[in-house]
C-alpha cells in the first residue's frame, strides 16, 4: 500500500521540536491522518536520497538492519484498517502482516503497560543482525543498537513537529511481541514507540 509523499518543510524549527520533546504514557483517541503516518515512517526509515537509497537515519556501513512494523488499531489510522503493517522504505510503501486490532495483546505482552493500548498506532522496530554483523562482526549488534537509537529519536522529534506525542517501551517478552507484530525471522524486536494524540 503507497503512502503519501514526505513533506521535506514543516511548521516547527528543529530547536522547538527537541525543547519540547517529552515521552508521554496516556493518549486520546483521536485518530492521526495518513499524511501523519506516512511522515512518521520516512523520518524513521525513509529513502532521503534522490536515486540514490541513504536513509533517514544514519547506519553503520549503510548496511541498515532496521525494520519498522506498525500495530494500528481499528479507526485509527485514515484509510487504514486495523492490522500490523511492515514499512518498505525503497518504495516507501506498507505490506500488511497480519489482521486485527492487536494493541491490547502487545500491552499485555510489555509487562501489561495497558497505556500504551491507549495509543492509535505501536511502532516496533526491530533489527536482523547478520546485515551489519556480516561486515563488522560482533560489533555490528553495537551499532545495530545505535541505529535503533537514531531511529526512535527521529520518531519523536517527527511526532512533535505533527502535533502527536510518543512513549516509549523497552520492557515486553521479545518472544511474544514478535509473533503479536508478525515480523520477519530473524527481525528481533527492541523497541516499541506508542504514538497518537495527549490524553
Amino acid at each position: 500500500m503507497g503512502l503519501n509523499p514526505p513533506v521535506q518543510d514543516g511548521n516547527m524549527s528543529l530547536e522547538k521540536a527537541i525543547k519540547q520533546r517529552r515521552t508521554v504514557r496516556s493518549f486520546g483517541n483521536k485518530p492521526i491522518s495518513k499524511q501523519q503516518f506516512s511522515q512518521i515512517l520516512w523520518s524513521a526509515q525513509g529513502i532521503t536520497e534522490d536515486r540514490g537509497f541513504k536513509r533517514a537515519s544514519p547506519s553503520g556501513g549503510a548496511l541498515y538492519p532496521a525494520d519498522v512494523y506498525a500495530v494500528v488499531g481499528k479507526n485509527c489510522i485514515e484509510d487504514f484498517f486495523a492490522g500490523v503493517y511492515h514499512y518498505q522504505p525503497k518504495h516507501h510503501s506498507v505490506t500488511k502482516v497480519a489482521e486485527g486490532d492487536w494493541r491490547r495483546d502487545l500491552a499485555i505482552a510489555s509487562l501489561s503497560q495497558m497505556w500504551m493500548a491507549r495509543a492509535p498506532v505501536l511502532f516496533v522496530v526491530t533489527a536482523e543482525y547478520h546485515r551489519i554483523t556480516c561486515k563488522y562482526g560482533d560489533r555490528g549488534i553495537r551499532y545495530a543498537l545505535m541505529e535503533i537509537g537514531h531511529i526512535s529519536q527521529n520518531i519523536f522529534l517527527q511526532c512533535q513537529t505533527l502535533g502527536l506525542t510518543a512513549g516509549i517501551v523497552g520492557a515486553f517478552n521479545d518472544g511474544e511481541v514478535a509473533r503479536l507484530a508478525g515480523v520477519h525471522k530473524n527481525h528481533e524486536p527492541l523497541i516499541i514507540l506508542p504514538v497518537g494524540y495527549r490524553g
